[in-house]
């Protein structure tokens, strides 16, 4: 039940990213809900493995390349997803990544059990 819970929250947090950036578009919640689930398949399949290529730069920035590569998931799926979900550039990207992170983080903080 957590999971669906979470699931939902994601697509949410999805949504108010978008409605809060002008240069993300989604169309309705169940675009969201579809760019919740593919950035999920996304950072569990390709972004490890970028991140293994990219452990020199990674080491040189001290750290800010991964900043680039949560960008560049995001442009992925907005690649992958033809229609419903839209983003504007690199730097939207960019943005998006960080302000979906504080929601999601936010949204974490909040369906945590709490220990008796």
């Amino acid at each position: 039940m957590n999971g669906v819970v979470r699931f939902l929250l994601n697509g949410l947090a999805v949504l108010l990213t978008a409605y809060l950036l002008p240069g993300v578009h989604v169309e309705h919640y169940g675009y969201a809900l579809l760019v919740a689930v593919l950035l999920a398949i996304v950072n569990a399949v390709i972004k490890p493995i970028l991140v293994l290529l990219t452990i020199p730069i990674t080491f040189v920035t001290f750290g800010l390349f991964l900043l680039v590569i949560n960008a560049l998931m995001i442009l992925l799926v907005d690649w992958l997803i033809t229609s419903g979900f839209e983003v504007d550039g690199f730097w939207w990207a960019l943005a998006f990544s960080l302000i979906l992170s504080l929601f999601n983080s936010l949204f974490s903080d909040l369906t945590k059990q709490q220990v008796r």
